[in-house]
């Protein structure tokens, strides 16, 4: 786990398939290869776009990823303050493609993790 040991963390391997999914990287990231559910709110803007927060029900989790966990910790650190049921996935991205789990692009090539 990254940073502040009280943020839950899972690894992406062990994740949910219908996980709710929040992507922190930057755009250039985001656009090479996502989770093909996922909701992109870059980290720099995550403060100002709570609003745009996927919903989770009583019983559901909020699981943020970036490429590596690093980034991830620090916005579920910051989200679960603020009340949100954040998890860390730590390995990001990264464990996610190595775990075989879908991706999608939005550059028309296949999808990597950037």
């Amino acid at each position: 786990m990254f940073g502040d040991q009280s943020v839950p963390a899972v690894e992406a391997a062990q994740l949910p398939d219908d996980a709710v999914l929040l992507d922190v990287r930057e755009p250039y990231e985001w656009e090479a290869g996502h989770a093909p559910n996922a909701v992109h709110v870059p980290l720099g803007e995550l403060g100002g776009r709570l609003a745009d927060l996927p919903k989770v029900g009583a019983d559901e989790r909020l699981y943020v990823v970036c490429r590596g966990g690093s980034r991830s910790a620090q916005a579920a650190a910051a989200l679960g303050q603020a009340g949100y049921p954040a998890v860390n996935v730590t390995g990001g991205m990264t464990a996610w493609a190595l775990a075989g789990k879908p991706m999608a692009s939005e550059t028309g090539n296949p999808p990597e993790v950037a």
